[in-house]
């Protein structure tokens, strides 16, 4: 499949650059405004992060020796029990800290269950097709437009098993916190779109999915979904 990366390059950019930044621990230098925020404060606490993470093996229900692929993987494999589950971890990701993070750490982790990090965007994943039995995208589905996620849903379609699981994420646009959020990461660097559900929903069946779950967290909506 061609990447349409490049349509979306200054998106994926900020993106990526924003997330490097967090994962290095450096400052955002954000105007009083900003820093005034109670979100803002709960971000620099650590205490968002853990309250709008999305628990997607709620969801996934992964089992011992799939073989699961973790896009926008972040630090994944560092902190959520994959040794406990005994699946083997496959990641793609944006930002090259992570990426290096988990390369460097994961073997030493679980050298039998860590298959390691490609660097790429999730509209071209660098897997063959066929391959995965859970692939999993949370945490980053709002830093872009619905026809980009269009892209990333037939390229999840083509990398997952026949009967394979996909759990991915949306912002709530009816959540307490959304909008607050969404301007707090407008300060931090990149756009939030916030879509519809009912237009998450269509998008899904359109891409020929059946949403078999859902879940709601305090910012997210999880879905899960098999093609």
């Amino acid at each position: 499949m061609t990447s349409d990366s490049e349509k979306y390059t200054l998106q994926i950019e900020s993106v990526k650059e924003r997330f490097d930044r967090e994962y290095k621990h450096e400052s955002f230098n954000l105007p009083p405004e900003a820093e005034a925020m109670p979100l803002f404060r709960e971000w620099i606490s650590g205490a968002l992060g853990s309250k709008v993470s999305s628990h997607f093996w709620d969801l996934a229900q992964i089992n011992k020796k799939d073989r699961c692929l973790d896009i926008g993987c972040g630090v994944s494999f560092l902190i959520y029990p994959w040794r406990e589950w005994e699946a083997f971890f496959y990641g793609q990701e944006i930002s090259t800290v992570a990426r290096d993070a988990l390369n460097s750490r994961g073997s030493q982790l679980n050298s039998k269950l860590f298959k390691g990090v490609k660097l790429g965007p999730s509209d071209n994943l660098l897997y063959e097709d066929n391959l995965f039995d859970r692939a999993i995208a949370t945490g980053f589905s709002c830093y872009y437009p619905l026809d980009y996620w269009e892209i990333v849903l037939q390229e999840v379609k083509r990398v997952l098993k026949p009967g394979g699981i996909f759990v991915f994420d949306v912002v709530n646009p009816n959540a307490e916190i959304a909008e607050n959020w969404s301007i707090l990461e407008l300060y931090l660097g990149v756009e939030v779109f916030l879509h519809s559900l009912v237009e998450v929903s269509n998008l899904v069946q359109e891409s020929g999915g059946k949403v078999t779950a859902t879940k709601d967290g305090e910012l997210y909506r999880m879905y899960q979904v098999t093609f």
